[in-house]
């Protein structure tokens, strides 16, 4: 069948339609009140003339529908279908920040705490998101100090000897020791958790006093005593997010700058009536877009007018945008504040309201407005100035700060802190000859060259990277323990997943728990983080932040390759000397490294040479040279 006969056929109601090219791929995903209307109006001849519609009718050869019961659900579906399909005529959410949830692993047996950026379908409660992104760390701190409920990666399906240091300073109730605790404690601590993070103070308080009653009149005056901290504590921060409450709503609100066929967007968050956080989007090859509104230019203030060749209507642009960013997410602001108006903002507006009541939140309506004046208007207008101000900063390669980068290292990595020291690592070798390792040190906000460090690979032999990595990992932090120093922030390995694994099972055996962790492979240029591994952090390649770990890595490779040449001349210089009887490898080391060269030590006199070696060596090797010289005739 062909395409306008096709078309002909398709039913009168709503639903999603996707158009593909002669390769079978999915070029463009829309939805539809009509389906035959909607697809037929893309054929007219008035809307050839638009770019966008003309290249995608000249590409399509085929038209895949699917019918929906009402509007709302099409709303879903092309959200799902286009993040599913990124199909490249439609607008794809690119960002480089996501905000943290708190992940309490309720399928496992001991559940645990956990900060991820990642939302699963694994029998997890997720709470979030929360920004500032730190906020999500004091939380999880703050879960550990009180209730007791770890994070850390340890196997707690089966027991182990002793604990660790999170148990000693009560920060763990130790379900990986039997007898440390009962299941009935753990599973009371996780109840008092999930009540915590779902906002039901109220509940938890009153379940606390009772317990702490019971407690008391069974003399446990030390579990009694524990309770009536909690207490405390929960009612402190209860009291704290009554006076946010009080001081105005929760809202999203967003400005753009557009130019020269690239965009920014700038998105503030607001909580309790105080801007919390700053989220930024790009698009650097925007597609034009057609929409039946009126074409708006920048929200920035003075922006300049996009060229009329080539024209953008941000009316479309946010119909997508707030599709992707807000449907599924589990919880979604009161207010929404969006610099124009487009098609099916009301029935965003209910599908949202529906989503939070389907996930148990508020019984209220989420608003998406678009203010003309006053106070919500000045907050837009001061949105897109930032939106303007970070389009520079991409786009004009202006450099930012420090500070700015190491904000933007932590929010991507999902780092406890600011990173203020970085250890890197490198293992090179020729085939496993001569194998070695380098340790390089970035530390506030430049490389540390006295503390980097060089590693000979004592215990492995032959081609083993995975070994290597592990063993060398295991002296330097081993070394640090022993010396009662502090970890870095985070420890960054040179190599993909399998060097990740070997460092951490090191880290492990050593029992440092909650090290921050990472690798970047070599050729994706991609990051994995210990503990989501699924998950990897892909940067743009214009981020300061990939930037700064190609810097330490690159850094690390070159150390480690310079450490490697230089023992691999040492080995080649040292076979002649090394034939000579009562010279040994020490002997050798110490010879090359003091006259620079083989031919240096040939043409030193005898006394030069006891300068280094015992005066039996230095007889010995002058004598050598000597009658290799004469045999030759030199």
């Amino acid at each position: 069948m062909d395409l306008p006969h096709k078309i002909r056929s398709l039913p009168a109601s709503p639903g999603v339609y996707l158009y593909k090219n002669a390769q079978g791929e999915v070029i463009y995903v829309g939805k539809a009140k009509n389906l035959r209307s909607r697809v037929s109006s893309y054929f007219h001849e008035g809307r050839w003339e638009d770019a966008k519609t003309g290249t995608l009718v000249r590409e399509a050869v085929d038209v895949d529908y699917i019918v929906v019961a009402n509007n709302k659900e099409a709303l879903a579906l092309e959200n799902h279908l286009i993040k599913q399909k990124k199909p490249r005529f439609n607008i794809l959410l690119r960002d480089d920040k996501t905000y943290p949830y708190v992940k309490l692993t309720l399928a496992e047996p001991f559940p645990r705490v956990y900060v991820t950026r990642r939302l699963r379908k694994d029998g997890s409660a997720y709470y979030g998101p929360y920004f500032p992104a730190n906020l999500a760390y004091r939380i999880v701190d703050l879960i550990h100090r009180h209730f007791m409920v770890p994070s850390c990666k340890v196997d707690l399906t089966r027991s182990h000897p002793r604990p660790c240091l999170q148990f000693y300073i009560k920060r763990c109730l130790g379900p990986c020791v039997k007898d440390l605790t009962t299941p009935e404690i753990y599973a009371e601590a996780v109840r008092d958790v999930k009540l915590f993070l779902e906002g039901r103070q109220t509940d938890l308080v009153k379940s606390l006093r009772q317990r702490m009653s019971e407690t008391a009149e069974a003399q446990q005056f030390e579990r009694a005593a524990r309770y009536r901290d909690l207490i405390s504590t929960v009612e402190q921060l209860q009291e704290k997010q009554r006076i946010a409450a009080a001081e105005g709503d929760d809202a999203d609100v967003f400005g753009f700058h557009y130019e020269n066929q690239m965009l920014a967007v700038n998105l503030f968050h607001m909580r309790g009536g105080k801007v919390l956080d700053r989220r930024e989007f790009f698009w650097e090859e925007l597609p034009n877009l057609a929409a039946p509104q009126t074409e708006q230019n920048s929200a920035a203030p003075g922006a300049p007018a996009p060229p009329p060749a080539e024209p953008f209507h941000p009316n479309e642009f946010f119909s997508a945008l707030l599709k992707q960013l807000y449907l599924a997410l589990p919880y979604v602001p009161r207010n929404i504040y969006v610099p124009v108006d487009f098609e099916d903002r009301e029935e965003l507006e209910e599908a949202l309201s529906e989503q939070l009541a389907g996930e148990g939140g508020r019984a209220t309506r989420v608003h998406i407005t678009v203010p003309q004046r006053g106070d919500k208007r000045e907050l837009i207008d001061l949105s897109g100035t930032n939106a303007k101000q970070s389009y520079d900063q991409r786009f004009r390669v202006l450099k930012p700060n420090a500070r700015a980068i190491q904000e933007a290292f932590q929010d991507a990595l999902a780092l406890p802190e600011l990173p203020k020291r970085i250890e890197c690592f490198d293992i090179s070798h020729i085939q496993g000859a001569e194998t070695v390792a380098s340790m390089v040190v970035w530390e506030a906000g430049k490389m540390k060259k006295s503390d980097y460090r060089k590693f000979i690979i004592k215990t492995v032999a032959g081609v083993d990277d995975f070994a290597s990595m592990r063993e060398v990992v295991t002296r330097r932090y081993k070394r640090l323990q022993q010396e009662k120093q502090n970890m870095p922030s985070l420890v960054l390995i040179d190599g993909g997943l399998g060097q990740l694994h070997a460092a951490a099972q090191a880290l492990q055996a050593l029992e440092i728990i909650n090290q921050p962790l990472a690798a970047i492979a070599k050729r994706e240029e991609i990051i994995y983080v210990h503990g989501q591994e699924d998950d990897p952090v892909v940067f743009d390649h214009h981020s300061p932040v990939l930037h700064l770990v190609q810097m330490i890595r690159d850094e690390a490779h070159r150390f480690a390759l310079t450490f490697h040449r230089k023992r691999r001349q040492i080995r080649d210089r040292a076979t002649e000397l090394r034939e000579i009887p009562g010279v040994g490898e020490s002997t050798t080391r110490r010879l090359l490294e003091h006259f620079g060269s083989l031919q240096a030590v040939k043409h030193a006199d005898g006394a030069a040479l006891s300068a280094v070696v015992t005066k039996s060596q230095a007889e010995a090797i002058f004598k050598y040279f000597r009658e290799a010289s004469a045999g030759t005739g030199l």
